[in-house]
Parts: C-alpha cells; sequence; structure tokens
C-alpha cells in the first residue's frame, strides 16, 4: 500500500429511500444554488435593488444550468449516440445518468440572462453586463461545489502521478494513485469566488462594470484549459487530439473574458446598479391658490 496516496472508496450514494437515493453531487449541486441565493441577496441589498428580482435569477440559473450542461455534453461530446437513436436521444432528457458539460451550461447561461437583463434590468437600473459581473461570484462557489460532488462520484480525474496527493479511486479498478483533477478545478473556482467576493466587498466603486465577469471567464476556463493536460479523455474522440474537446472550447470563454477586460476599461461605467429615482408627481395647484380675476 502506497502511503502517499489517498485510496478513495467513498460510495456515491448517502442513503436510500425506497427506490429512489440521495447522492453527493445532488446535494452539493442544490447547495451551490442555495449559498449563491444568499450571496445575489447581499449584493441586491448592498446597491439598493429590489429583491423581487432575486427568484427569478435563481429559476433562470437552475433551469439554464442543468438544461444548458446536459445538451452542452450531448452535443460537444457524444452526438453520436444521442442522436443516432431513438432510445439514444430519449436519454437527453435523463441527466440523472450522467453527463452534464459546463461549456454547455454557461452558454445557455448567457442566453438566459440576456432574457432576464431585458425583463428586469431596465426598471431595476441594471443591464445585462451588472448581471453577467454579480452572478460570476456564486457561480464560482457553485462550481466548486459541483466538482466536489465529480470527487464523490470518482469521476473526470487525471492520469497516473506520484505526488503524496495522487488520489487511488478504487471504485473505478484504479491501482495507480491519480491526479485528483476535480480538486484541482474546484480550489480554482473557490479561490477565484473568494477573490471576487473580496474585490466586490472592498472595491465595488473602484472598478469598472465587466471587470468582474472577465477575471472570471479569463481565469476559470484558463485554469480548465491547462488541467485538462493532465485530465484523462472523457470520450474515445479525445485521445491522441493535441488539444480535447473542453479545452478548445475553453479557447472562446478566455477571449470573450478578455473582451470584457477591455470593454470596462474603455467604457468605465461603474460596477454598481444604479436603480431609478421614483418621479416626484407635481403637486396641482388648488382654487385657493390661483390668482383671482378682477
Amino acid at each position: 500500500m502506497d502511503v502517499l496516496s489517498i485510496h478513495w472508496n467513498v460510495n456515491p450514494t448517502i442513503f436510500h429511500l425506497g427506490g429512489f437515493e440521495i447522492r453527493w453531487y445532488s446535494l452539493l449541486f442544490v447547495s451551490g444554488f442555495i449559498l449563491g441565493w444568499y450571496i445575489m441577496k447581499h449584493f441586491l441589498l448592498k446597491e439598493k435593488v429590489s429583491l423581487t428580482v432575486l427568484d427569478p435569477v435563481l429559476y433562470m440559473l437552475l433551469i439554464c444550468t442543468v438544461v444548458g450542461a446536459r445538451l452542452g455534453h450531448c452535443l460537444f461530446y457524444q452526438p453520436d449516440y444521442y442522436f443516432g437513436s431513438w432510445d439514444g436521444f430519449l436519454e437527453i432528457f435523463m441527466p440523472w445518468k450522467g453527463g452534464l458539460a459546463s461549456h454547455g451550461g454557461t452558454l445557455a447561461i448567457f442566453l438566459g440572462i440576456w432574457w432576464y437583463s431585458n425583463k428586469y434590468g431596465k426598471k431595476n437600473g441594471f443591464d445585462y453586463v451588472w448581471v453577467l459581473d454579480h452572478l460570476v461570484i456564486p457561480i464560482s462557489f457553485a462550481a466548486f461545489f459541483i466538482r466536489l460532488g465529480n470527487l464523490f462520484n470518482s469521476e473526470i480525474y487525471g492520469g497516473p502521478t506520484s505526488l503524496p496527493w495522487g488520489f487511488v479511486f478504487e471504485r473505478n479498478g484504479e491501482t495507480l494513485p491519480c491526479h485528483p483533477t476535480q480538486l484541482y478545478e474546484g480550489l480554482t473556482y473557490l479561490l477565484l469566488g473568494l477573490f471576487l467576493f473580496w474585490l466586490y466587498e472592498k472595491k465595488l466603486d473602484k472598478v469598472y462594470r465587466g471587470t468582474f465577469v472577465g477575471i472570471f471567464l479569463v481565469v476559470c476556463f484558463g485554469s480548465r484549459l491547462l488541467i485538462e493536460f493532465i485530465k484523462n479523455p472523457q470520450v474515445e474522440f479525445e485521445e491522441g487530439m493535441a488539444l480535447n474537446m473542453g479545452q478548445l472550447l475553453s479557447i472562446p470563454f478566455i477571449l470573450v473574458g478578455i473582451f470584457f477586460l477591455v470593454w470596462a476599461f474603455i467604457n468605465k461605467k461603474p460596477a454598481r446598479a444604479i436603480p431609478p429615482q421614483p418621479l416626484n408627481k407635481k403637486k396641482e395647484e388648488t382654487h385657493y391658490a390661483k390668482p383671482l380675476n378682477k
């Protein structure tokens, strides 16, 4: 037994209720959204934005994350399977069978925020980029929870390593320590979230709109691009590729992040929301105030 490695054999299921099971991944996934709700509430209170916009953004994020991540996996990684037969097509609607792609979830969230900002933004003093800036902070923490869920599922890990923190994923029949790339990514997202939250709390009035989302995209997908070099191929067609699908999909997001940083520097728009002020209705003059005709 190699004492310099961690033997990982955790059951991904916490407990069963009849034929229904509660898994660590599901619990952590939901926990990320609950934490995100409280973080967004803090932002809205601090910037005096109506709390009526809080629940809709949570529902939008949940739907876009699940639907987008599922479709992303089906389209980017296994289109032949999911669109090659009727049985495979029906499995698109069964996310519990596995297969979620963060790039697809991110694309869907971008589209969902466009709808959300158009519906609620104008009357509450925010726009599309403001929503992106604020959401990427709780999303960083949610991504950390999701990667912990991947660890409990003993999935998406890396190749063999001699480093002392290598994990032997015994549930998958591994006998050699492997890179716990779930933790590499998860800790990156956690540190990113903490930094962005600190930047928000301490420098909100000194940074420009677009800065938060720009930093998030560059760091999140830049780290993803690098970590993928030591991660095992997720599907067969990735074997032998110079860059795998996850890396190819990360490059556009990095470029978009750089665009937002440049856009923020050029426009210098305040990061803080500016809720519209209620209009003071001009009091109508009464007949007592009107001059008498002589």
